[in-house]
């Protein structure tokens, strides 16, 4: 085959407007990627972000590279096929354009992301209750969306826009707070007492997991914190027993709390609340 027939047959093939496509989208598609690993290469070797702020910011900035693209690729789609794009935009001008595809949620949608990512909200990995309905790991903040992995192991998408509340349980502490109800049997004091040995073994067994100071002291080790309620829903006393300890081991933690203060209670005998429910019967005498 001579060197005519070649460029022909290129010619022939580029051309062709499904051709132009498929190696037009491959192009965008490796730029695509390749600013992606730039950008994950720049800022993960940055110091100025820890991990977890550096991972966000990540996530942002490659979710939009690839908002960018699928546009460009369907901008470049529309110029295959014949039509105008340069005279389009020029004509409408982008934001009329951006206004009749009514992305105008879009546009929110951004700022809202960019702010919760400013601000520092919430960061990948972090555990969150969102708008008080949902709950999870924080899996990607993303140009658009927002997503949850719930304690199922499910998705969560959420519309940056529509974020009105986050509750963050990553933020370098967390306080376990533990309320116990006893018994109106029991003897307060004897109570209190229980109590306090519970929290001396806590703040032995959790003693590297307790936030500290500068010298190493515990900020708020273990505490009995007196009684809460002499009434706590008709049932008997309550006291609340807290500690301050690292945000990223606070689930374990507040499990061990409630692990060692069920075994000091079953070793000690006390009296927990119990509800009692009565159930009076109606005597009909026109049923006789």
């Amino acid at each position: 085959m001579s060197i005519k027939q070649i460029n022909e047959l290129l010619e022939a093939i580029l051309e062709n407007n499904i051709t132009q496509l498929i190696i037009g989208g491959l192009v965008i598609f490796f730029i695509a990627v390749f600013l992606q690993r730039v950008v994950r290469s720049v800022l993960s070797r940055t110091k100025l972000m820890d991990g977890k702020e550096s991972d966000t910011v990540i996530s942002l900035l490659q979710s939009i590279i690839k908002y960018i693209a699928v546009i460009g690729f369907l901008l470049f789609a529309l110029s295959v096929f014949g039509l105008d794009v340069g005279g389009m935009l020029a004509g409408a001008g982008v934001l009329g354009i951006i206004i009749g595809f009514g992305a105008q949620s879009l546009v929110q949608d951004l700022l809202a992301g960019f702010f919760i990512v400013y601000e520092k909200q919430l960061q990948k990995g972090d555990w969150v209750i969102v708008n008080e309905a949902h709950e999870g790991v924080v899996e990607e903040v993303g140009f658009r969306v927002l997503k949850i992995r719930d304690w199922s192991a499910t998705i969560i998408s959420i519309n940056n826009g529509q974020v009105r509340s986050v509750e963050n349980f990553n933020k370098n502490k967390m306080r376990v707070i533990e309320r116990v109800t006893v018994s109106y049997y029991e003897d307060p004091s004897r109570v209190l007492r229980i109590l306090e040995e519970i929290c001396d073994e806590l703040n032995d067994e959790l003693k590297d997991y307790l936030k500290q100071n500068v010298s190493g002291q515990p900020i708020e080790p273990f505490t009995v914190l007196g009684v809460d309620s002499i009434n706590d829903q008709h049932q008997g006393y309550r006291y609340i027993i807290s500690g301050l300890v690292g945000d990223l081991t606070y689930f374990g933690n507040a499990r061990s709390v409630r692990t060692v203060i069920a075994k000091h209670m079953y070793k000690n005998n006390v009296k927990m609340p119990q509800q009692t429910i009565h159930i009076t019967e109606t005597y009909n005498r026109n049923e006789q």
